[in-house]
């Protein structure tokens, strides 16, 4: 009995627990499937097959291996919630996101500026109107405003390399 326990001290990765077999010391799921996150290496398992993960950890280079198991995961979770879509249904609804809340942002701005700029008597418009021409003209993704027309200048996202921006020696004109 003294020979099992000692076997035992320390408990086998959720990989080797999930698929019932022995954590030997090599063993290629130890250090990225902890057995405190059972379900973590059970998504991935279910998704993409204990054997394909050995396979793609034992071709990549060491220093690779934790980036690439936790892709596999969120990708598994991600598959999981949406069998059809995965990670790519999750990316797509935060870019609608993106651009509902950029267009929202936009019209508030130009709210902002038609208030700020027609009506002088409103208490509080110098404030405002200093406001808006100093930190106006710092929005970067979000687009700021023209001080003189009061229409809003768009500038690109990140994503976007637009030749034609500010960023990149244009004028900003669409």
């Amino acid at each position: 009995m003294a020979s099992s326990s000692s076997s035992y001290s320390n408990p086998p990765c959720a990989a080797c627990k999930f698929l019932r077999r022995k954590c030997l010391p090599g063993c290629i799921f130890a250090p990225y499937f902890p057995p405190e996150e059972p379900q973590k290496f059970a998504n991935v398992h279910k998704i993409f097959g204990a054997s394909n993960v050995s396979k793609l950890l034992n071709e990549i280079l060491p220093h690779q291996r934790e980036d690439a198991v936790n892709s596999l995961a969120y990708e598994a979770e991600a598959r999981l919630k949406d069998p059809v879509y995965g990670c790519v249904g999750a990316i797509s609804v935060l870019q609608r996101q993106v651009l509902h809340l950029q267009k929202e942002l936009d019209a508030t701005n130009a709210d902002l500026m038609r208030y700020t700029g027609s009506d002088t008597s409103y208490p509080g418009t110098g404030f405002l109107n200093q406001m808006t021409a100093q930190f106006g003209r710092m929005g970067r993704g979000g687009g700021s405003f023209d001080p003189n027309s009061g229409y809003p200048i768009t500038y690109p996202s990140q994503w976007n390399n637009d030749s034609n921006s500010p960023e990149n020696g244009g004028n900003g004109s669409m």
